[in-house]
Order: C-alpha cells, then sequence, then structure tokens
C-alpha cells in the first residue's frame, strides 16, 4: 500500500466521501429513439434526466465533486452541464476511444480533485436512493479496499410454483429472487485506481483480484434501485419516481 495516501477514516470520519465518478460513456443502443439525440444520462425519467436524479441523490448524501466519464454525445452533456444549476460540481471528461466500464472509471478517476480520499463510482444508468454515508461506514469497519452495492435479483417473469408431483400451486408475477446482483454502485479506497484495467471491465480483473485477497466486500442496499437499460425500464422508473414524490419533495429513502 502506497503509504502517502491517507489511511481510511475510522470514528466521526468514517462515513466521509464527496467525489464520485460516474460512467456515462456507451451509446444505449437499447433505448433508442431515446438516446438518438441525447446521452443516455440526459434521457429524461419523469420529465427529468436521469444525470439531475443522481445528482440531487448524491448532493443528499454529502458528495461535493462529480466527474463523469462520457463518450457518445459527449458534446450534448458538457453543454447540459454548463446551463444548468446542478447542487455539486461537475466536470466532463472524454472517452476518446471505447474503454469499457473499468477503464472509464479509471480515466475519469484520474481527474477526481481529491486524489488521496475515496471515492464512490457510480454507473450513469441507474436510478437509486440509499445512505451513502452508512455503505462508507460500513466500507472503513471492514477495512476494504472495495465494496460493491448489491441489490436483490428481481425476476423479469411471472413464476409457476409446483408441487413435488408437478401441480401448479401458485403463480407469482416477477417476484424477488434470493440471489443478490451487482448494484453499479462501488465505493473505492484511492490505491484502487492504480488497480483498474486501462481497457476493459473491472468485474474480469480487479473485483476477481480483490476478492482473493479479502478485501472485496458487498452492502446490500435498503432501498430503492431501479436499472435504465430499456424503454420498458424507463416507462417503470417513471411511475416509481412521480409515486415517490421525488420531483417536488427532493430526496426520499
Amino acid at each position: 500500500m502506497n503509504s502517502t495516501l491517507k489511511p481510511a477514516p475510522t470514528g466521526p470520519d468514517a462515513s466521509l466521501v464527496r467525489q464520485v465518478v460516474i460512467l456515462a460513456g456507451g451509446q444505449a443502443s437499447r433505448l433508442r429513439p431515446y438516446t438518438d439525440r441525447v446521452p443516455k444520462a440526459l434521457v429524461e425519467v419523469a420529465g427529468r434526466p436521469i444525470f439531475e436524479h443522481q445528482a440531487r441523490w448524491l448532493a443528499a448524501e454529502g458528495i461535493e465533486e462529480v466527474v463523469v466519464s462520457c463518450g457518445y454525445l459527449a458534446d450534448v452533456l458538457k453543454e447540459y452541464v454548463a446551463s444548468h444549476t446542478l447542487p455539486l460540481r461537475v466536470e466532463v471528461v472524454v472517452e476518446d476511444e471505447p474503454l469499457g466500464r473499468g477503464g472509464g472509471l479509471k480515466h475519469a478517476a484520474r481527474h477526481l480533485p481529491h486524489p488521496g480520499e475515496r471515492w464512490v463510482g457510480l454507473n450513469g444508468d441507474i436510478l437509486t436512493r440509499f445512505s451513502l454515508r452508512d455503505l462508507a461506514r460500513t466500507h472503513a469497519e471492514r477495512s476494504a479496499l472495495a465494496t460493491v452495492a448489491v441489490t436483490p435479483l428481481k425476476s423479469p417473469y411471472g413464476v409457476v410454483e409446483l408441487s413435488s408431483d408437478d401441480r401448479v400451486t401458485r403463480f407469482a408475477e416477477a417476484p424477488v429472487l434470493p440471489h443478490w446482483i451487482n448494484a453499479g454502485v462501488y465505493l473505492f479506497e484511492p490505491e484502487v485506481t492504480a488497480l483498474l484495467p486501462d481497457l476493459g471491465d473491472h468485474e474480469d480483473t480487479t473485483f476477481p483480484s480483490l476478492a482473493e485477497q479479502d478485501r472485496l466486500t458487498a452492502y446490500r442496499i435498503n432501498g430503492y434501485w431501479r436499472g435504465v437499460d430499456n424503454s420498458k425500464d424507463l416507462k417503470a422508473a417513471s411511475a416509481e419516481v412521480t409515486a415517490f414524490g421525488w420531483l417536488t419533495t427532493g430526496e426520499a429513502a
């Protein structure tokens, strides 16, 4: 471990995290035609861009700085950031060529204003609400180098439950399954930046290595989570956000 880096905060500062990298580099072909003219981060959910929903949540959790790694239609995102008042400081950095998720995280992390501090990585196509402070406290207590937030797997299909002799006992519509999936939210100690690939996916490289060293932990989200990957997700997310009242009341858990 590099001795020049700050140790993980403990005690009152254990929940301190103030900078985020957002991955927004993909072309989001599965969300077309919504992404024909804007990047996925600016696709609107209930009348507000995904990015703005994320920015409001992050600011409410104490985040001050955001670096967005963008490729497709990066100029559109830059113009949006320059022309809108946002609750935190935002820098958009461009991937000149596709770097993969791990490469995009590393590229953007090099632009973070506090390189000696831990940072959050966030996929640009998710909506979520949970306590980042609690995530940071748990991460510090475990002395983890990296923590991945996980969320229950919800079946995209209705499930038919059967008895031992194959009689149908019940139909369950899109039930929650007894498995956990990567929620696309990560908390990294600063030295993880150097361990990320320059090109490729961190789940294929960095995460397996950290898991072997027992330095990768999971945090179970106790709150809302929705990936926005296609038009069906977009419709569901818009209905959920409207029902939660985030558009008028700000942030909600």
